[in-house]
């Protein structure tokens, strides 16, 4: 066997003898001719390009190598696209694709109708068969700058979302109902309107953010370049979103409280107002219930927004800076203090009186009535209160007619309240009087102050130490809104009449699922709250780390869902998005959020403003 040499060096004097033949073709050569076997003259080969001619437009084109169909059960759709090697560092998962549909006439079934499609996956694959896990394979890679695109083969998964047509001028979407053609070119989405018709993004509405795909916003040749997020504010195409109530998730550090304040200050802006019945148009109260004293500020300009976002916020008609019209209304319990050096809102001190106790029982049942000591409490005890003391009686002359033995043996010898379950109503009762009828103003005096058309009512309770104290006072208010929202027979015009969203931070303290009498009875209210809630124009706007805790009877009265950073595996399952957003969650950045609004659009990702539109945050 010869060696063939293929490690040493190789030269052509190592070669046998040169024939004459070649001799003189090594002759000819040296004159600048070239010979066929015939010894006539060849001319010059031409080399030929391999790029083909004329200008690439797109990122790519739908390729049929392992099928091309689209069906109503997404699992059965196989749609994919190759990716050119220029394009391929340009494309995340989730990015919006374009693929037109050929055709001649205007309109459904014509020329402009396009498929809007979203990528689902992105993959490598071979070009040429070849086994590339080897050591040889590995070490060539490790010694080489960069990788040989050509190689590979870069795949889209794209899943369909919408047709788009133009219908009389007017861009539309259905739902996907053709195929694309083989070899159709794949184009990025980079106009505004295609992106949210697509999407079915309102126009115009309740600013929440700006649309992204992993964490980049989307953008395209317009100005702004940048996709605003917006949810329905109008009675076009049925009640505004405000109505059907709101919930943002999000973990500690996630901006929750940050993109709250952003969305309230966006209810609160000066044109947005709504019809009532009487066919006045009114602007909306805010009523936000405040455990960790951050939304006083709300009143007050933010320092560090500068006149370069606040331009931007006006050319997208976001509205910001301080809002005049915000009062703190300081429940006042016991000794506690309220401090407040870190907002210029307007200060009141309230008390809830105890009369409001006749109309919501529960709210001196604490935790630990059984259905039979509320029934006590609530068929005997509190009736034959209100017969001998009045309905202004306070809170300490209902302990004291607790307090009469004579009393007990009474209704206990008429079978109407056993003598352990009057005992028991006793004690569960008692602890209130630093709650119920102290030195300020009651709520019920102050009602058209507490609900202002365009006005920032906030309610703090940092400063309570005591929980029950602090569930009783968020629970009596939003009682009183609601029940005079809902009633047929209001006592207070000033709510029923005033568009209000009632606002609740840390809701998963007040709305969780739990087997108390008190608790049965909180989401009793507030679940017919969030049904009747767009008739009556009352929205609810809850705020929680904790969604998993917030019962599932309200929960399924929630329309509109954001969710930023969650860590906990329960709480992500629990808010109901998509599994392609869901595993996003956990890691999002803050401001990142994840809105699934189905009366709004498709499911989304946003990132919202980095700065707050009004102050934030403590020095």
């Amino acid at each position: 066997m010869s060696d063939l040499g293929d490690f040493g060096e190789h030269s052509a004097a190592s070669n046998s003898e040169t024939t004459g033949d070649a001799a003189e073709s090594d002759s000819s050569a040296s004159s600048g001719e070239s010979t066929g076997t015939s010894g006539q003259p060849m001319d010059d080969f031409e080399s030929t390009g391999v790029e083909p001619r004329g200008e690439d437009v797109g990122i790519g084109a739908v390729c049929v190598s392992q099928g091309l169909r689209v069906a109503e059960d997404g699992d059965e759709t196989t749609l994919r696209a190759y990716v050119t090697q220029e394009n391929r560092s340009d494309i995340r998962l989730g990015s919006y694709l374009l693929a037109p549909y050929p055709g001649e006439s205007a309109g459904p079934g014509g020329d402009g109708e396009t498929l809007f499609c979203r990528i689902t996956s992105l993959e490598y694959d071979q070009q040429y068969h070849a086994d590339d896990a080897t050591e040889i394979h590995a070490r060539r890679a490790m010694r080489a700058d960069d990788v040989d695109e050509a190689d590979y083969k870069f795949v889209a998964e794209l899943e369909p979302v919408a047709v788009l047509y133009n219908d009389d001028g007017e861009l539309k979407r259905r739902m996907t109902d053709r195929v694309p053609k083989p070899q159709t070119v794949i184009e990025q989405a980079d106009d505004t309107e295609q992106i949210k018709t697509g999407l079915k993004m309102p126009e115009d509405g309740v600013f929440l953010g700006h649309l992204s795909v992993g964490g980049e916003k989307v953008t395209t040749a317009a100005s702004p370049p940048t996709i605003d997020y917006r949810l329905k504010d109008d009675y076009e195409a049925g009640d505004p979103l405000i109505f059907r109530h709101s919930l943002i998730a999000g973990g500690t550090g996630s901006g929750k409280t940050h993109g709250a304040k952003n969305v309230l200050r966006q209810f609160l802006a000066d044109e947005r107002t709504y019809p009532m019945a009487d066919g006045r148009e009114v602007s909306p109260a805010v009523v936000q219930f405040d455990p960790q004293d951050e939304y006083a500020q709300m009143h007050d300009d933010n320092p560090d927004l500068d006149s370069d976002f606040a331009r931007r916020l006006e050319r997208e008609g976001v509205a910001y800076g301080g809002v005049d019209d915000t009062t703190a209304f300081v429940p006042k319990v016991g000794s506690a203090s309220y401090a407040a050096g870190h907002h210029r809102a307007q200060q009141l001190e309230f008390t809830i009186p105890f009369s409001m106790v006749h109309e919501n029982p529960w709210l001196v049942a604490g935790s630990g009535l059984n259905d039979n000591q509320y029934g006590a409490l609530v068929s005997v005890l509190l009736p034959r209160f209100r017969e001998q003391y009045g309905p202004d009686a306070t809170y300490d002359e209902f302990t004291t007619f607790l307090d009469d033995p004579a009393l007990r043996e009474e209704l206990d010898e008429s079978g109407r309240v056993h003598e352990a379950t009057f005992d028991a109503v006793r004690r569960r009762v008692l602890g209130f009087s630093h709650v119920f009828d102290q030195d300020a103003r009651p709520i019920t005096d102050m009602v058209h102050e507490f609900v202002r058309p365009g006005g920032l009512s906030v309610v703090p309770t940092y400063h309570i130490n005591d929980t029950r104290a602090t569930e009783t006072i968020v629970l009596a208010l939003s009682s009183l809104l609601i029940d005079e929202k809902l009633s047929n027979d209001s006592t207070y015009e000033r709510i029923k009449e005033t568009p209000l969203v009632l606002g609740m931070d840390e809701a998963h303290n007040f709305l969780t699922d739990a087997d108390s009498v008190q608790a049965g009875k909180v989401i009793t209210k507030f679940t017919e709250a969030a049904k009747q809630g767009r008739k009556e124009r009352l929205g609810l706007f809850l705020i929680t780390q904790d969604p998993q805790d917030i019962h599932d009877a309200v929960f399924k009265q929630i329309n509109t869902t954001v969710v930023l950073n969650l860590g906990d595996e329960d709480a992500i399952k629990s808010v109901n998005i998509p599994s392609n957003l869901e595993s996003k969650v956990p890691y999002m950045e803050k401001g990142q959020m994840v809105v699934y609004s189905p009366d709004n659009s498709e499911p989304v990702e946003l990132i919202g403003l980095p700065k707050c539109v009004t102050r934030h945050g403590r020095d």
